[in-house]
């Protein structure tokens, strides 16, 4: 439960940075952003991997620029969506998830847990045969 209130709140802080600086991208107020960081997560859980799924070939072609196109579609149809939170064109759309991705990437950077040390396995002396 965590983990999900700790990536909805770096889900918010992206969305807050993009209406910062992206023009073109605004958000009313606080309660606005609660409604687009929760449609934001229900996209990408529910719509992303089809779309995914469905463009594959397209992403494979394009050496992974039309995730890039995905996030901003998803991005302009939760400005849609939402009265309050306004995405002006397809640019501001993607330039507000390519701002939503690094704040992502960089939370995901500083939040990291440290890798697990491999245990190391017990010796017996006893030899099977």
């Amino acid at each position: 439960m965590i983990h999900f209130l700790v990536r909805g709140l770096v889900l918010a802080l992206g969305v807050t940075l993009a209406t910062k600086l992206v023009p073109g991208i605004a958000c009313s107020d606080g309660s606005t952003l609660v409604v687009v960081v929760l449609l934001l997560t229900l996209f990408n859980v529910i719509l992303k991997p089809i779309l995914l799924l469905f463009t594959l070939p397209f992403i494979i072609l394009t050496m992974g620029l039309g995730v890039v196109l995905i996030n901003a579609l998803l991005f302009f149809w939760a400005g849609n969506l939402v009265d309050g939170f306004h995405v002006e064109s397809l640019w501001s759309a993607v330039w507000g998830g390519l701002t939503v991705s690094l704040t992502n990437l960089l939370a995901s950077v500083i939040i990291r847990s440290p890798p697990k040390r491999p245990s190391t396995p017990k010796r017996d002396d006893v030899i099977d045969i």
